[in-house]
């Protein structure tokens, strides 16, 4: 960050850690006959959490943990039921599926597939080409492994080729913004391809089965989020290269991409082992839903399957052949150590851990169902569709101020209440913030791929606002139209 941004961070911060407790203090004394005596305590107690998520005042998965803690000491349950949630089964899915993105950074697929798809003659023959697949790449990445890691490959593959073509042209530092852009949006579109890319969609995912009851496979999931990144990421390519023009010829970039090439190696075993757990996991997650398409989703074939192989499991599953599968079995040596798995972001489990729990209070104390019935009175939102819409703008607007998994796990359970009160289908609305989460375009701090690419220095504050603007509001509208044509279709309204 820059000075004036790390400024603005530590004072945010410095103002949660004392609004935090304070505000949550004035809920607890302050009276509120309609709410019920447990109801009240936990009113209290999210405001604190929420105070602290949205200012990040202490790390996120601290605060999970101590607001959690501070249920079981008001007397909101005992210590068995309150952490029960975490170890929900998502939360399997959640650290499996770190553990096969780990897999993949420390064996260097990612950068692997990046340079191969840049090495393509085709490709490098227009810029416009050139760029748009590095963007891809990282879209792609992102399906996969986390956004923050896929534009962590990508910007210094960017910056290098940036600045060969700067070093031949004088006006090429104008194209930069745009370049670097595509590079940390293209990861949001990737990331809500599938339900692993990003936390938002396994916090949704998990807390619609905790309270609603409602399972989506991963099958499912795709069928939805595959074709909105793919219609995301044109527009925000479009809009990126209409804002930023890139020229019509390029220097010549061969001897640059011959170092990239020249620095890969052969395919190494890890790589190779590393490639077929995935391959196998992705399978495994699809293979139920094609099979239903074919047999039937009630078909005996179907149901054994998903009964005996949940979504959860399939990647702890997977992720246990990377121990296994060795590198040099007479030296011990597997493509996967504990000491690098345990570099997961175990910070993230325990965050979505906590949401869960607050989530599982507030249906028990009946606070998410009085704030629903509540917020349905005064709104009026009480039709599937403009319901799905004041979702998506919410987690919008909440998203670029705080933390994507934060502000999921803030406003999920309320809205799923609020479609309860409303007798219509949680799985829209639900499914409008966790995507509307991941449209986070137009402030450095919102994301941390937004950081990355801001960081460079190459990209003023306003190209990111004047971008985040359009494609917010782009974004938005593509979401709630492939929800309303997709959702029917797929029995979820």
């Amino acid at each position: 960050m820059k000075t004036a941004d790390r400024y603005a961070w530590g004072m945010r911060q410095r103002v949660g850690l004392y609004a935090a407790p304070v505000l949550a203090l004035l809920v607890y004394l302050n009276p509120f006959s309609s709410l019920p005596p447990s109801a009240h305590v936990l009113s209290a107690i999210l405001v604190w959490v929420v105070v602290s998520w949205a200012t990040e005042a202490i790390p996120l998965a601290v605060t999970s943990l101590v607001g959690a803690a501070l249920c079981i000491a008001m007397g909101l349950g005992s210590a068995r039921e309150v952490l029960a949630t975490f170890a929900h089964p998502i939360i399997f899915l959640f650290i499996g599926s770190f553990f096969l993105a780990e897999a993949f950074v420390v064996h260097g697929l990612d950068r692997r597939f990046a340079v191969w798809l840049l090495s393509r003659k085709r490709i490098t023959a227009r810029p416009v080409l050139m760029f748009g697949a590095m963007g891809f790449a990282t879209a792609f990445l992102s399906m996969w492994i986390s956004n923050t890691a896929s534009v962590a490959i990508m910007v210094p593959i960017a910056l290098g080729l940036l600045s060969t073509v700067r070093g031949s042209r004088e006006e090429s530092g104008s194209h930069e913004p745009g370049v670097l852009l595509l590079l940390a949006y293209g990861s949001a579109a990737g990331g809500i391809a599938t339900m692993i890319g990003t936390p938002p969609n396994i916090i949704g995912v998990g807390l619609l089965s905790q309270q609603a009851g409602i399972d989506i496979a991963f099958f499912d999931w795709m069928a939805i989020g595959l074709p909105l990144a793919v219609v995301l990421w044109l527009g925000i390519a479009a809009i990126l290269f209409w804002l930023h023009p890139l020229p019509t010829t390029f220097p010549d970039l061969g001897e640059h991409l011959r170092n990239l090439r020249r620095r890969e190696e052969p395919w190494t075993r890890g790589q190779k082992n590393t490639c077929f757990a995935l391959i196998l996991a992705i399978a495994c997650w699809i293979g139920p839903g094609v099979l239903g398409i074919v047999l039937g989703r009630d078909s005996d074939v179907v149901t054994f399957i998903n009964a005996r192989l949940p979504k959860e499991m399939v990647p702890i599953f997977a992720a246990g052949l990377l121990f296994v599968l060795p590198l040099n079995f007479k030296a011990g040596e597997f493509t996967l150590s504990w000491s690098q798995a345990a570099n997961i972001n175990w910070g993230t489990i325990l965050l979505f851990g906590g949401g869960l729990t607050f989530g599982h209070l507030m249906v028990q104390t009946h606070l998410a169902e009085i704030i629903g019935e509540g917020l349905v009175a005064l709104f009026g939102s009480n039709t599937l569709w403009t319901l799905t819409a004041v979702s998506i703008g919410t987690a919008l607007v909440i998203t670029e101020i705080v933390s994507n998994t934060a502000s999921t796990s803030m406003l999920v359970p309320v809205v799923i209440s609020i479609a309860t009160a409303a007798g219509v289908s949680p799985v829209p609305p639900t499914l409008g913030i966790c995507l509307g989460a991941s449209l986070a375009f137009m402030m450095p701090v919102a994301t941390a791929p937004n950081a990355i690419v801001y960081g460079t220095g190459f990209i003023p504050l306003p190209n990111m606002l004047r971008a985040g603007v359009f494609l917010n509001i782009i974004g938005a509208v593509l979401v709630w139209l492939t929800l309303r044509l997709l959702c029917p279709l797929m029995g979820f309204a």
